[in-house]
């Protein structure tokens, strides 16, 4: 659990003090520094890993999205989602600081497939991942489930209802995507900063139970 966030600068992280957003006490007073964290929000294309970071980032989050093209069309599939118009290309980063003493930093992952190569880096140093899924295509997931279990990171599977979906209870996902008792799956809207944060909080009690150390 005492994962720092390592090569910052290498992934264009903002400066610790934003003026942005507020100023934490840790940003001005050096005896007050906090545990820094790391954590990944993986998962499909189009299943909320933007708005999760943006909703719940104390800073402005820095994004790479981009404009979806026709060259896309053929691996991209909108039809769960056909007012998509922007994609990520690379990562979201976020911030959001915990009791004054836990601040966790957020790196969102590209979802399609040929950004996968950029996994491994941006995985380097978490402690964790929140795995977002969607009813309408749970198969999406599976990659980054897969990933996970297969490095070892702890993980928690968040599923992001969306407007005029159906909804399904937790235990209905873990079944269907055969996770394992001992990981939380929970139910969460990542448009809502409550829900977003409950969701980090889950994954951060399940890494400590995971790796005490």
């Amino acid at each position: 659990m005492d994962s720092v966030v390592s090569d910052a600068a290498a992934f264009g992280v903002p400066p610790l003090v934003d003026t942005d957003g507020p100023v934490q006490p840790w940003q001005t007073d050096p005896t007050r520094a906090p545990v820094a964290t790391k954590i990944v929000v993986a998962g499909g294309f189009g299943v909320g890993k933007t708005t999760l970071v943006t909703a719940v980032s104390e800073i402005t989050p820095l994004q790479t999205e981009a404009l979806m093209t026709e060259a896309s069309e053929e691996t991209d599939d909108l039809t769960a989602t056909p007012g998509k118009l922007t994609t990520t290309v690379a990562m979201d980063f976020g911030r959001i600081t915990l009791d004054d003493d836990l601040v966790l930093y957020l790196f969102g992952t590209p979802g399609q497939q040929r950004f996968w190569f950029m996994w491994d880096d941006l995985v380097r140093g978490a402690i964790g991942a929140v795995v977002l899924a969607d009813t309408r295509r749970l198969k999406d997931c599976w990659p980054a489930l897969d990933y996970f279990e297969s490095c070892g990171l702890p993980y928690v599977v968040a599923v992001n209802h969306f407007d005029g979906s159906e909804l399904f209870e937790a235990d209905d996902v873990r079944e269907a995507l055969t996770i394992p008792a001992h990981i939380p799956v929970m139910i969460m809207d990542a448009r809502r900063r409550i829900s977003a944060i409950e969701t980090l909080l889950s994954l951060v009690g399940h890494a400590l139970d995971e790796t005490p150390e």
